[in-house]
Parts: C-alpha cells; structure tokens; sequence
C-alpha cells in the first residue's frame, strides 16, 4: 500500500457524519438534561426488565445452544475465510487480544466484589454462610461464564464468516445479508453500523468513566492521591492519550503488544494470590464450582424467578446479559477481525471455552479468597468495604497479602491497560463500522474515534451523566436482540449452502474428464512433475496457456448470453467470473503460489539459499483454493478443468435450489 492510499480517506459519509451527529445529540442531551434523561432511559430500562425478561433469557440461552451445536456439527470444518487461508495471529497472541478486549476490566473490578457481594446479600437463603458461599460462586460463574462470551462468539462468527468466507464489508450490516441481500448498501445498512458505532462510543464511554473510580482508588490507596473530579478527568484524559498512541500504531504492534503485556501480568498477579492465598482450598473450589455451574447451568439459564418474584434477577442477570448484548457488537466485531482463517470448530474452542475457563479460574482464586478471608480468617472489614464501595474491592483485598503496595501498583497498572485496551480496539473498530469495513484507513480516522470517545467520557463525568447512557446502552440491547436472532437464522441457512457446496466438491458427476491427455508422452509428464519451477515460469504458463483457456470459454459463454470478465492482476493470477449476483456467481482462478523447496530435491553444489522457493500454479474458486496444480497442463486440459468446475457449480445450484 503505497502513501497516498494510505492518507486517502476511507469514511463511508453517511455513516461517519451521521454517527458523530448523534454522539453529539446524545452527550448533550445527558448532560443538559440530566434528570430527565436518566429518568426517560431507565424508565425504558425498567419497562425491558419488567415485560421483556423473557425474551433476554430465551435470547442468550438460543445463543449459547448455536454456538456449542456449530463446534460439534459438520459446519465445525469451514474456515472463516478461504479454504486455503491461515490465522492471521498466533494462538498466544490471539487469546491475549480475546481476553483484553472481551473482558478483562470486568475481573479486575468484579472479581473479588461480585462473589462478596453475593455472599453478603445472596437472592436467596441467609448471608455470610458456607451455602451463601457456595451459592455466590455459583452465581458468578453463571455471569461471567459461558454465557457472556457466547454472546461475543456467535456476533464474531456471523461477522467473520459473511466477510471473510463471502466478500461482504467486515460491518454489522453484513448479517443482515441473507435478510435484505444487497440492500445492505442502503439506508437499511447504514441505520445498522450507526447502531453500532453510537452502543460501542457510549459504551466504551461509560466503562471509562466508571473505571477511573477504580483507577482513582487504587492511587488514593498507594499514593494518598485524593479521589476527586479534576483527578478522573486527568486519568480519563491520559488514558486516551495513550489509547490513541496505541490505535496509531495498529492493531499488529499496540493492541498486539499491550494485550499480551496485560495477560502476562494478569496470570503473575492471579498465580501470586493462588500461591499466597488458600492455595489447596482454591484448586478443590475450582473444581467443585466448575462442577456446579455445569450441573445447575440449564436450570439457571431458564430461571425468571417466575413464582417468587424478585428485583435481584433485574439488578443482576438481566443487567448483565444486556450489558452484554449491548457490547457485542464491539467486542465481537474485534473479534472477528483478529479471527481470520480459523475453522467454525477452532474459532468456538478458543473465544468460548478457552477464555471462559480462564475468567471461572480468576473469578475461584479472587473471589474465593476474599470470601475465604471473611468467613475464617476475620477479615469482616472488607465485606463492608466492598458494600460500601466496590470500586475499592479489589485494593482493600490485596492490603491483606505480603508487598501489598508493590501488587496494588501492578494491580493499578493491569487497570490502565485493560482501559487503554478496550479503548484503542473500540477506536478501531469505530473506525471500521465508519469505512464500510476497511481495515486500512488514515491515521487521522482512528484519532478522531478514540478522542471522540475520551471526550464523550470526560463530558458525561462532569455532568453526572453516565448513568443516563449506561442505562440508554443497556436498554439497546433489546432490538439488537432481534437483529441477532434473525442474523442467527441467516448463518444456518449460508452454512447449510457451504455445507452443501463443499460434499459436491468431492463427487464427481457423469460424463466429467477423469484423467488429462499425456502430450507429449510419459516422459514430458514426469518433467512436469519433477520440476520445481520459479516464478517466473509459473507466470509465463498462465499468461500463455491459463489466459487463453480462460478467453476461449468466456467467449463462447458470452455467445449463449451470459455476461463474463476474465481479468489479469499484477501478481500473475488469472481469473474468469460469470457476474452472477448471490449463489449463482462462479469463479475460477488459477494464481502462481510460492512453496518453500523440499529438502529432498537434488540442487546444484552452488546453490547455498536454503530458502528458495518454487512455485505451483494454482486453482482457486469462490470458497478457495483447491490444493491442485495445473502448472505444465496443455490448453486443453485447462479448458476441461473449468468446465468441470462449471459443471459442478451448476449442480450446486440444482441440489440447493
């Protein structure tokens, strides 16, 4: 990508203008209005609590039964992207990303609060018991488990795979396309990405502004600095700022770097309480509440507290599934982008399991330490510190461990980047949901995002607003509830097609050429076949035979009346489209594809470069590439070759239509 493209401006007007209108509308309303906002947003969010509870709880639970059914079916093998492509990052760097963007703000705040919090006031039965304990943990584990990152996963897959293994724009837009195929390009989709980008600005917005409390706290706590507005504004302020050196410097260098610099302190700092703290009483504890979450996981899914009702569902797992819902599209965008060319199968095991696994295990040494401490050790003060104010939770657990201030200072700084995290990857994708889903666009672009949403935090602090857009936020995960059910549906239906279309692959049809002509004999062949070829003879095969294969039937195709391009790109490849809208459109490919040489084939004594490469001449279709090489074929062959493929393609369309 040379420099001018890089400054050339990627924005999709309507969306961009439109969204940043909004944003404004909106922080002036909160912020003028105080009162009447917040009383208008809650008042909605009630009513949601009140007569849509149900639908949250079916909702998320279809969610999490998608999810698991895609890893176990036969959709497990299809990649997000083409057949031949590979993951982008490397699986340590692709959880640390997973983890940072997902969540991780959440354990840091949540983890010693939320188990206490249920110990002490539990939904049902008596507190500060051993069965309030267990209950508790219980509970947490619900929240935070397989439910949440579900959520993440189902949003992610539907985004990666219509992008990635279908050409859409990486948007939200583009799960609506088995819906409203190409009305995606219209009002319809623009409506959609503004969605999006105004519940990802104010969210992102809001865990800002609440999490410099924590922030505040911890350094009221180390240093004595005092908890105070101007304070909030300064770290509010710094934290952009250093979101937005990380955004400038994109996603494979400061997202990348600062996401496993953070999961390698939140293992340290989790490994040291494990060490220091009970450490038998949490390894048995993990286990026995991994064992009752998973028992009580169906139950717990269903449970609306029908007949006994109560304001705790509403205060808490309903919160929670449309806070998560309401993040999805942020988190699951990101997702989505950091996912490519992993399979269905390996896509579920790392966002759903992996990571959960990870948060119930933080979430056991945390919160069962801190409950620990309170029922045998006599800690009672930190139970009334963390009904007090949980935002100092997790410091006033940590003065009960050896080198106290050294921890709170690593505890404070894993807060910090969790914080700079969520905001350059929410400024990131900001920026995309703008550009029509390019991953590539001016700097300037990804700046404006990122101090657009330091300002909307720093606005919405000062005049006591944040409460009012959470619970805006938090009351859009209802119709986004829709769109994604529907959306679920469209994956179905497309994988069902793939499915389809990748069984025909591997059937040959009657009348189909099995086997090509030897011209020039058996010895020309083996020649073929022995030769490692460079790239320029690949090139030179395709730009004299592939190429004029490929013209002789895109002109006969064209006499019977059907609308053909052949075209030639710089990097060698040759491609012959019929320009088909939706399933019917075919493709056919043949690209030069660089090998390392084998260390079997003879080479002559001179040749030292034990990284030189040979080359195969490729075929690829619309779903990928398909491990063949045509390389030494005559034209003839060639010609058979994509009407075999035709042929085959048009039986797709038959069986599926």
């Amino acid at each position: 990508m040379n420099a001018e493209q890089k400054r050339r401006s990627t924005i999709n007007p309507p969306v961009f203008f439109t969204s940043a209108i909004l944003v404004l509308l909106l922080v002036l309303y909160a912020t003028v209005f105080q009162e009447h906002a917040q009383r208008v947003f809650e008042d909605v969010q009630q009513w949601i609590i009140t007569n849509a509870s149900w639908f949250y709880i079916l909702t998320v639970a279809l969610v999490l039964i998608s999810v698991v059914f895609l890893a176990v079916s036969r959709y497990g093998d299809i990649k997000l992207g083409p057949d031949h492509s590979e993951p982008d990052y490397p699986n340590k760097s692709w959880f640390a990303m997973l983890f940072s963007a997902g969540m991780g703000i959440g354990l840091m705040f949540f983890g010693v609060a939320e188990p206490v919090m249920h110990f002490i006031n539990p939904p049902v039965g008596e507190p500060n018991t051993i069965a309030a304990a267990r209950e508790a943990m219980n509970i947490t584990f619900f929240h935070w488990g397989l439910h949440a990152w579900a959520i993440y996963a189902i949003v992610a897959l539907i985004l990666a795979y219509f992008s990635f293994r279908n050409g859409l724009p990486l948007t939200l837009r583009s799960a609506l396309y088995p819906l409203i195929g190409e009305r995606i390009y219209g009002p319809i989709g623009h409506a959609v990405d503004i969605f999006a980008i105004l519940g990802t600005v104010f969210g992102v917005a809001t865990s800002l502004g609440y999490g410099v409390l924590q922030i505040n706290s911890g350094l009221h706590q180390l240093f004595g600095l005092p908890v105070s507005t101007t304070v909030q504004v300064v770290l509010i302020a710094a934290t952009c700022a250093l979101a937005t050196l990380s955004v400038a410097s994109g996603l494979d260098k400061g997202i990348r770097i600062l996401s496993e610099l953070n999961l390698g302190l939140a293992v340290i700092l989790m490994l040291f309480v494990l060490v220091v703290g009970p450490t038998v009483f949490l390894l048995q504890a993990y286990v026995q509440n991994t064992g009752a979450y998973l028992s009580d996981i169906v139950n717990k899914t269903f449970n609306l507290f029908a007949y006994e009702p109560t304001d705790w569902i509403g205060g808490w797992t309903l919160l929670y599934w449309g806070w998560w819902l309401s993040w999805s599209p942020f988190v699951g965008l990101f997702i989505a982008r950091i996912s490519r060319g992993r399979t269905i199968r390996e896509f579920v095991c790392g966002v759903l399991f992996v990571p959960a696994g990870f948060t119930l295990l933080w979430m056991t040494v945390f919160g069962d330490t801190a409950i620990h401490m309170i029922l045998h050790g006599g800690v009672r003060e930190l139970a009334a510190v963390v009904d007090q104010d949980s935002s100092l939770a997790l410091f006033a657990f940590l003065e009960h461990f050896p080198w106290s201030t050294t921890v709170s200072l690593v505890a404070v700084l894993m807060v910090v980047v969790f914080f700079v995290t969520s905001a350059d990857s929410g400024a990131l994708v900001v920026d995309m949901l703008a550009s029509s889903g390019k991953g590539h666009s001016p700097l300037w672009q990804r700046v404006f995002w990122s101090v657009t949403m330091g300002a909307v935090a720093i606005a919405l602090l000062l005049a006591n607003g944040l409460k009012a857009l959470q619970a805006a936020t938090i009351a859009s995960a209802l119709p986004f509830a829709v769109i994604l059910l529907v959306a679920i549906w469209g994956l179905f239906k497309a994988l069902g097609l793939d499915a389809t279309r990748r069984g025909l692959r591997t059937q040959s049809l009657p009348g189909q050429r099995q086997h090509r002509q030897n011209h020039g004999g058996w010895q020309r062949r083996l020649r073929n076949i022995a030769m490692m070829p460079r790239r320029a003879h690949v090139t030179r095969f395709i730009n004299d035979v592939v190429k004029p294969a490929c013209d002789e039937v895109a002109q006969e195709l064209r006499k019977q009346g059907y609308e053909v391009t052949v075209e030639e790109r710089d990097d060698g490849r040759v491609t012959l489209e019929l320009s088909h809208a939706g399933e019917g459109r075919f493709k056919y490919e043949v690209r030069p594809r660089a090998y390392n040489t084998p260390s079997f084939v003879l080479r002559e004594s001179d040749d030292n470069n034990d990284a030189r490469k040979y080359f195969r001449a490729e075929v690829y279709l619309r779903e990928g590439g398909q491990d063949y090489d045509v390389m030494g074929w005559s034209r003839e062959d060639v010609i058979g070759d994509i009407l075999d493929q035709y042929e085959r393609h048009l039986h797709y369309l038959h069986v599926v239509s």
